[in-house]
């Protein structure tokens, strides 16, 4: 088929299914989701002539992971988001099995996607190829066809172009697999965004130190913050280790020297982003505003996936919430943007709230669409809990210096759990949405992002101690 009958095509599924999808109660109210089918990373994100266009990796037919097309949001605030008509669709000899993921830069005023074309042949041999589309207005692109073949010494395993410009040089990273099968990115730079040089591995498994350090490395995305070069990626097949990489895939970040020169990024230790369960191929860009912007998948690719529940109402999956990055020190700092401020609607406030071994329900923090600010919090106890509508649980032990999330697990209900050290909880900022959950602890020194399916009945928010809490707090809905 050609791209505008894949399109049609792509739009017809959405109208045949609108009913069943909209009436689902886990859709969300404030997270960008597929109108139907399944969705996965962010692509493209970009401010654009005044416009955030947020593209992401879209299966239109089916909730599993088919030939991707990218589906297109615009926001002119990062709060109201329009969809879009389709933007590229997997219709040429190069992509027909999928337009992979990318982003997306401005140039001589034109918006120019790079993304990965996926071909399979009947053998089910894979191809890559790195692909480029330019438009005039950031709404219908002419596809150039591929800039980048794959080099020797990889896998076609190869993927997920991230473009910049620093001085009067484009470079891009990619997500790579080396014949030995260990994960890498790699470099290459283009004085004219067609012809592109490559640089070889920048970092990866082997390398700077690291020792084995995954099979595959996705999604990154290198850039400037505050004065050091951080590198945002998603390596695939890190054991666990302790309270450490207990999800399938892990998605964090390096912070280092990168050196254009001589094409090399030095850096320190890996650090997750998250500490939740559902959180992979985060993408940033900068805005107008000079902030460093971040989009994530709020999923992941595990055996559990397909026992999501929103699957029976034909679709799966959102975005994060968009957060502003900092650094404080070697540390990325996540917050969530201060436009979502906009959503806020009959704030409720309570002072000095205490809490012992008995349960404390607050009667005005209830609902299923929610923001709660929890700060000035002190505590005399060996632990303290909040338990979100009967159904995720947010646990702190101040004998381990430990915090936990605890969810129930999509496949069999079985409780399970993700933890992280911290010295002591000042703050709690978090966005609860129908089926998702975003706590951002200490102003975004930790994050914990969940998908979670609670009763329709239960919309409590309750407390406990082991001693003595205190804290104060703000609540507002959020529509």
């Amino acid at each position: 088929m050609n791209q505008r009958e894949l399109i049609e095509k792509a739009n017809q599924e959405i109208e045949r299914k609108r009913q069943i999808v909209e009436s689902d109660y886990y859709r969300l109210r404030f997270h960008l989701m597929p109108p139907v089918g399944l969705l996965n990373d962010p692509n493209g994100f970009i401010q654009y002539k005044g416009v955030y266009h947020l593209f992401y990796q879209w299966n239109p037919f089916e909730t599993a992971h088919g030939s991707k097309f990218w589906g297109h949001y615009t926001s002119t605030d990062l709060v109201k988001w329009e969809h879009q008509p389709v933007a590229l669709a997997p219709s040429e000899w190069y992509e027909k099995n999928g337009c992979y993921s990318g982003s997306a830069i401005e140039h001589e005023g034109k918006m120019v996607l790079f993304y990965t074309g996926n071909v399979k042949d009947e053998n089910g041999e894979r191809e890559t190829y790195q692909c480029m589309a330019v438009s005039n207005d950031g709404m219908i692109f002419d596809k150039k066809g591929p800039v980048i073949h794959l080099p020797k010494g990889y896998t076609a395993h190869f993927r997920d172009p991230k473009v910049w410009k620093k001085d009067d040089t484009w470079y891009m990273v990619l997500g790579a697999q080396d014949v030995t099968e260990q994960g890498k990115v790699v470099l290459y730079s283009s004085q004219n965004l067609t012809d592109w040089e490559f640089h070889g591995a920048i970092t990866g498994s082997e390398m700077n130190g690291l020792g084995p350090y995954g099979y595959m490395w996705e999604c990154p995305d290198l850039f400037e913050l505050d004065g050091k070069d951080v590198l945002l990626v998603s390596p695939q097949g890190l054991e666990p280790e302790g309270d450490l990489y207990h999800n399938l895939f892990q998605a964090g970040y390096f912070v280092g020297e990168f050196n254009a020169e001589e094409f090399s990024y030095q850096h320190g230790a890996f650090t997750e982003l998250d500490r939740g369960f559902d959180f992979y191929a985060p993408q940033t860009t900068t805005d107008v505003k000079g902030r460093r912007l971040l989009f994530a998948w709020m999923g992941i690719t595990d055996e559990n996936e397909k026992y999501q529940p929103t699957i029976e109402k034909g679709w799966i999956h959102a975005m994060t919430l968009p957060r502003v990055l900092s650094l404080k020190g070697e540390k990325v700092v996540q917050q969530p943007v201060e436009e979502l401020k906009q959503l806020r609607k009959n704030e409720v406030s309570y002072e000095n709230v205490q809490v012992n071994t008995e349960i404390v329900t607050l009667d005005k923090v209830q609902g299923t669409s929610m923001e709660m600010l929890i700060d000035g919090i002190s505590y005399h106890s060996d632990s303290f809990e909040v338990t979100f509508r009967g159904a995720v649980n947010f646990f702190y032990s101040t004998k381990e210096n430990k915090m936990s999330l605890h969810r129930k697990n999509f496949k069999d209900g079985r409780v399970e759990s993700r933890h992280c050290q911290i010295y002591g909880i000042k703050k709690l900022h978090v966005f609860l949405d129908t089926s998702s959950i975003e706590i951002f602890v200490n102003d975004g020194e930790e994050v914990f992002t969940a998908r979670y399916y609670p009763s329709v009945e239960n919309e409590s928010v309750s407390f406990k101690a082991e001693g003595k809490l205190q804290f104060n707090m703000k609540k507002w809905n959020l529509d």
